[in-house]
């Protein structure tokens, strides 16, 4: 299995990136990816996703001490997730009323997927916009503007919360799995030079393998966008893709 990674600041966004990644692991098999996109109308909104990201650090790293020495019974990736998930209500909690923080300063979407190496299975889910790419497939959760938020949902019952989440997808057979947020989608031309030729920005991103074995793969084929075609994101642009 092979990982790879991008960050990249979107053109407008001149100060600060506003997405994050998180990647890590549960034991020996279970891959934990996540990809997070901060409310750009929200209140220091790279806060809420990088607070995300490192949560889930701490969470997963959790969860694999306590894997080792055989104290979860957690065994499928949706078990995973579920418990994961409801340690981040409880994490997110306890700081916002540690740091008496209001809803617009925890406002960031989140897309996070597990993934079993062994038995080559996984299940992702999508709070807000976002895309998934599973074996070619893609799947946009686009919500017109107004996406969702984690920060809106604190206060909930997770049990009822969780039962009620649609944007939620199992997979078996891995081969080619990608997570992305809606950055992807905002590759523009950034001069007025003429290149000799044309390029589908996210078709390059998703599809093409042909650097493979270049553990930065990603971030080069973001260069290879911008110095060769003269794109960029407009949006910031957080990805995660595997391949096995």
């Amino acid at each position: 299995m092979k990982i790879y990674t991008a960050l990249q600041k979107g053109e407008h966004h001149p100060i600060y990136c506003e997405d994050y990644y998180f990647v890590g692991k549960i034991g020996d098999d279970m891959v934990v990816c996540a990809v997070m996109d901060g409310c750009t109308m929200a209140t220091d909104s790279y806060f809420a996703s990088t607070l995300v990201g490192k949560l889930l650090r701490k969470i997963t790293k959790e969860k694999s001490y306590k894997a080792f020495y055989g104290l979860d019974s957690y065994t499928t990736p949706e078990s995973y997730l579920k418990a994961i998930l409801a340690d981040l209500f409880n994490e997110l909690s306890f700081i916002r009323n540690q740091l008496m923080l209001e809803t617009a300063e925890l406002l960031t979407t989140l897309v996070i997927m597990l993934v079993d190496k062994k038995e080559k299975q996984g299940i992702v889910m999508a709070i807000g916009d976002g895309l998934v790419c599973i074996n070619g497939q893609i799947t946009d959760f686009d919500q017109n503007n107004v996406p969702d938020y984690v920060g809106y949902h604190l206060h909930k019952d997770f049990e009822e919360w969780y039962s009620a989440q649609q944007q939620k997808i199992l997979f078996h057979e891995i081969q080619d799995i990608i997570v992305a947020t809606d950055g992807i989608f905002t590759f523009m031309p950034i001069n007025k030079t003429n290149y000799a030729s044309a390029i589908d920005p996210m078709n390059f991103l998703l599809f093409d393998k042909a650097n493979k074995q270049n553990s930065e793969m990603l971030s080069w084929q973001l260069k290879h966008l911008e110095f060769e075609y003269g794109l960029k994101p407009t949006d910031d642009l957080a990805m995660i893709r595997i391949l096995l």
